[in-house]
């Protein structure tokens, strides 16, 4: 079979299993070593035809995946993808292109150059800030504690890029006790490390407290400090005081990261950007693609209102790239980690091609609306209570007990219907219900209510 021939079979076939979705079973049921020796076996002395490489790629997998590009995943904040994106991810890979710089894909390049603007005006980041398109919130993270690091040290009087951490002055982290976990593993990598965290309490659903902030600060008001604020916890949704926040470090010289693995895209809509007001005077943010954004994976986004830091701490320089990747066209990589990289750009900028500001806006909207539509039929059933007031698109549900919890859960992911996970919170078992596939309708959610009342 010739390539072109193998490249339409395979596409029939993403669209079939696309299509599938709608109404296929979200949890997969399979023998795990049945799977195991469709994809094993010794490593074969000869090659195989393409062709048949696919298929049998295609028999092993598919009893093992999950359906979370369906509209009834609601498990682990994980957005669907949309038609558009997925297709520019598609031409992505069969273009094979190096997003490195502008002379290994300078058309990359300009589309990274023209999606971040345009995630800038979504998201209410000032549009001299910088940004770089990486694998997702965990590597967007990373990027903005890196900037912060070199821009609070330096300005304690330290070159952490020449001179590294060792002798330097102690730099201390503020945030809150329900951070996200990606920023403790940022830390790990930057060098930092735990120890350098100085923890502060939250309120009732997990809003970092503003007096403890303020009490944190005070304790040390000549130490270089970064404090993480977060635009939707991951349990219960809430938004720190962003303004509040700010306007507090701010009289320290401190460093404003804002973690917005979801949480940032409520200020794409105007029923929800209240609940992160004062965003735009922070110095860092990053957020995911492949969450609320509906692209593929391998998506996320790390702004910096500090151009200079933002690139000091990422790029580098080799002599077999002078004179590569100068000019006109912004260079990609001198804003993330990666050197060899994948073409994100063309997902970003087809899916926002696709959506558009109002497109955006409503899917947002759409999600918390299914949110709050959960919450509300949930809350009717005997012995079901809501753990958090519904303010983007995380439900917290709680069925009375850890092991009732449980066994819902269990019965809910083996029915297949839907799949919701589980979660520890304010020492409670709940269930998790993250909303955020543009393709969930209120019949998904009636469905999904339903395989939850016949678990019950």
């Amino acid at each position: 079979m010739e390539g072109r021939d193998l490249l339409r079979l395979t596409a029939d076939r993403i669209a079939g299993y696309r299509a599938a979705a709608a109404t296929a079973r979200v949890g997969p049921q399979f023998d795990v070593a049945a799977v195991r020796a469709a994809f094993g076996g010794p490593l074969p002395d000869a090659g195989e035809p393409p062709a048949e490489v696919i298929d049998r790629l295609v028999r092993a997998a598919e009893p093992a995946l999950v359906t979370s590009v369906g509209p009834r995943y609601f498990g682990f904040v994980i957005g669907g993808a949309l038609e558009a994106a997925t297709s520019a991810d598609l031409l992505a890979t069969g273009w094979d292109q190096n997003g490195f710089n502008a002379t290994t894909s300078p058309a990359n390049a300009i589309a990274e150059e023209v999606a971040g603007e345009w995630l800038k005006e979504l998201l209410a980041i000032p549009p001299p800030a910088s940004f770089g398109l990486v694998t997702g919130g965990q590597g967007a993270n990373t990027v903005g504690l890196a900037a912060g690091r070199h821009r609070v040290l330096e300005q304690a009087g330290w070159d952490v890029e020449e001179r590294g951490l060792a002798g330097g002055p102690a730099l201390r982290v503020i945030a809150s006790v329900e951070r996200h976990a990606t920023i403790d593993a940022s830390l790990r990598l930057l060098g930092l490390g735990r120890a350098a965290l100085v923890e502060v309490g939250v309120d009732d659903q997990g809003a970092i407290d503003v007096a403890a902030l303020r009490e944190a600060l005070a304790a040390e008001p000549d130490r270089p400090t970064i404090v993480c604020a977060q635009a939707g916890n991951v349990n219960t949704g809430a938004c720190d005081d962003l303004a509040a926040v700010c306007d507090l470090s701010r009289r320290l010289g401190a460093w404003v990261h804002v973690d917005g693995a979801f949480g940032l895209w409520a200020a794409a809509s105007p029923t929800t950007r209240h609940l992160v007001d004062g965003i735009e005077r922070a110095d860092s943010w990053a957020t995911d693609g492949h969450k609320w954004l509906n692209v593929p994976y391998d998506s996320g986004y790390a702004f910096c209102a500090d151009p200079d830091a933002h690139a000091v701490s990422m790029s580098y320089r080799a002599a077999y790239l002078t004179g590569h990747g100068t000019g006109p066209i912004r260079t990609p990589g001198d804003f993330v980690p990666e050197s060899s990289r994948r073409a994100r750009g063309f997902a970003t900028w087809a899916a926002l091609r696709e959506l558009g500001r109002a497109g955006v806006a409503d899917l947002v909207e759409r999600c918390c609306a299914h949110a709050r539509a959960f919450a509300g039929q949930l809350a009717d059933l005997p012995g079901v209570t809501i753990a958090n007031r519904v303010v983007l698109n995380q439900v917290l549900v709680d069925f009375g007990s850890a092991d009732r919890t449980d066994h819902v859960i269990d019965t809910v992911q083996r029915d297949g219907t839907c799949w919701m996970g589980g979660t520890e919170w304010r020492n409670r078992r709940l269930m998790r219900i993250s909303v955020s596939n543009a393709a969930t309708t209120a019949d998904d959610v009636e469905a999904s209510v339903a395989a939850i009342r016949r678990a019950l």
